[in-house]
């Protein structure tokens, strides 16, 4: 954080009916880091330093902060996308200054409310059930909206599902990667894409590798694809506007 060595990455969310239409989907921001060589080390690295020495929040806080003001220097640009997703760990949902910070951010770069999702995970939300709820509740009146992430790993995951207020239901990649060697996988694709649409949701499924897996995920109706098969990550300061 403080030498600046996060890089900010991007990866494509396409509508799996029009796959080519930016606008119909959005980007997820992904972070990785350079270490004192300046070689990228992988997320999971520094992620689990980052959680193991209670630094999350302010990572979290580092990439909003980056990001909106990214989003208000390019607003007049941003009309041929449909967003950008920001992850949000549990630590940060369970900070009760956290909602006040975004909003100071919004308010300090004037970066568009409607361009911005916050994606938090499935287990992260339900350990902090009434921060979560509170911190969406409050984002989504100045027009945000949210993703459920790795859905479909927790023991309750439809129960939980009626309280959230997200948009988006993210299926867990560990079922989307062998849906097609794998029945049961595929049966639990359905199960969360029909009880998310039953709920009023979207569907995203994660890891769509190859364009078998992705012509799968269209047969069964997933509303969204994500993963190389799409489009690989790229950073996000080189991405054509």
């Amino acid at each position: 954080l403080n030498e600046n060595r996060l890089i900010l990455n991007c990866q494509r969310i396409a509508s799996i009916e029009h796959p080519q239409r930016r606008v119909e989907g959005h980007y997820e921001i992904l972070l990785t880091m350079r270490d004192e060589l300046g070689e990228v080390m992988p997320p999971a690295d520094f992620i689990l330093a980052a959680e193991t020495y209670n630094r999350m929040t302010a990572i979290d806080r580092w990439v909003i902060e980056r990001v909106l003001t990214w989003l208000a220097d390019h607003r007049s640009r941003l009309d041929h996308f449909g967003g950008f997703s920001i992850n949000v760990s549990g630590h940060s949902v369970n900070d009760e200054t956290f909602p006040d910070f975004v909003l100071e951010q919004f308010s300090r770069t004037q970066a568009p409310t409607s361009k911005v999702c916050f994606e938090i995970t499935e287990t992260a939300a339900i350990a902090n059930l009434d921060n979560a709820v509170e911190f969406m509740s409050r984002m989504k009146i100045i027009g945000c909206r949210f993703s459920l992430d790795d859905f479909g790993t927790g023991l309750s995951s439809y129960s939980y599902l009626r309280n959230l207020p997200v948009d988006y239901v993210k299926i867990d990649g560990v079922f989307v990667k062998d849906i097609i060697t794998m029945p049961g996988d595929q049966a639990v694709v359905r199960s969360i894409n029909e009880i998310g649409h039953y709920m009023g949701k979207k569907t995203i499924a994660e890891y769509v590798e190859n364009q078998a897996i992705f012509d799968a995920l269209k047969e069964i109706g997933v509303d969204y694809a994500q993963g190389y098969c799409i489009e690989k990550p790229t950073e996000l300061s080189q991405l054509v506007l």
